[in-house]
């Protein structure tokens, strides 16, 4: 049975032609949940459409990468999954689950709405961090007719010191007995600075959805993580071409400074090269020098770099006919796939 439906489509936060609808879910421990479903339609009527999903203290808010979606000719549609943005409501711990496949329903659903009931049968699955990772872990376990997949830095492992990955043993425990036991982390609330226009950024967007100083985290949803990595370290297959930008460079500054416009200050950009392949088949790689966490959300120039890229790979392997796909690598300015049969990773 398929989740309930609103027959209503509405204008969304974002104004017209921005749209929205709403997903209800199989209610959970913390009560009622839904999702919601924005849309961007493309000028002519098409049979492509993108389908994206956001990172951890996030919501869709990017009509920049929509609209340059929707000039290519793809319908764009974004999804906010439970506890987060427009799904937010005020009896949920926000972004909290114990269990990553939690979000295929709402997955599930979106994907059921996009092609069997709006006609779409080429459909490219876009992703930043968290997202990145659930996005994977769908596509795997679902195995839907993807054109293909955007990671935009996704979150493939726990960042930080090698002494705090080998504690993962112990989120492991605590999540099962304790899952809501706060983890403790000290949050600077830079990236959020050099983002939002009220505090210097270029983007405007609602900071009680995507706070500066972040959400706190908790055990269940962290070890929730934890499993999900060690199942893209075991390898995935996720049945398409996968391209994952990443900022050209890893940063971790403790004040306001140039670093913080010009790496990532969130991820660790060598992990996410470490982990990519074991995302499929056919994975390239593209470091941005100069771009965020949120490569989207760089500055112009390596912004408009990222764009550039994310045209040519969907130019090369998603819009027309590719050869046979191999697993490897790449990165700077070569899109080019380097021959690298895919090995699995045991679980940590």
């Amino acid at each position: 049975m398929h989740a309930s439906e609103r027959p209503a489509v509405e204008t969304d936060v974002l104004g017209p032609p921005y749209t929205v609808e709403t997903i209800v879910l199989a209610p959970d421990a913390e009560g009622a949940v839904e999702a919601n479903l924005v849309r961007l339609g493309a000028a002519a009527r098409t049979r492509r459409a993108v389908l994206h999903l956001h990172g951890f203290c996030d919501y869709f808010f990017h009509t920049e990468l929509a609209e340059w979606w929707a000039a290519r000719g793809y319908d764009f549609y974004a999804l906010d999954l439970r506890k987060y943005g427009r799904s937010l409501r005020e009896h949920h711990t926000p972004g909290y689950v114990e269990d990553m496949a939690e979000y295929f329903e709402e997955l599930d659903e979106a994907w059921r709405r996009v092609t069997d009931r709006d006609g779409h049968d080429h459909v490219v699955l876009s992703a930043h961090s968290t997202g990145g990772l659930t996005a994977a872990l769908w596509a795997d376990s679902r195995r839907p007719r993807v054109a293909g997949m955007v990671l935009n830095s996704p979150w493939v492992d726990l960042h930080g010191p090698f002494w705090l990955r080998l504690g993962s043993g112990v989120v492991k425990q605590l999540g099962s007995y304790r899952p809501r036991r706060e983890i403790p982390r000290n949050v600077l609330g830079l990236y959020g600075r050099s983002l939002h226009r009220a505090h210097g950024g270029e983007w405007d967007y609602d900071l009680a959805w995507k706070p500066l100083e972040s959400w706190p985290i908790y055990a269940g949803w962290l070890r929730a993580v934890r499993r999900g990595h060690a199942q893209l370290h075991a390898g995935l297959d996720v049945g398409c071409p996968v391209l994952v930008l990443t900022s050209g460079a890893t940063a971790r500054p403790t004040e306001m400074e140039e670093t913080v416009h010009t790496h990532d200050i969130v991820l660790d950009v060598a992990q996410i090269r470490r982990w990519s392949t074991s995302l499929g088949q056919h994975v390239t790689v593209v470091a941005v020098p100069g771009a965020r966490h949120d490569v989207m959300l760089s500055r112009p120039e390596p912004r408009a770099r990222v764009y550039e890229l994310l045209g040519r790979w969907h130019d090369a392997w998603v819009s027309g006919s590719a050869g046979p796909a191999t697993a490897g690598t790449a990165s700077g300015d070569d899109e080019g796939v380097t021959s690298d049969p895919r090995r699995s990773r045991q679980h940590e």
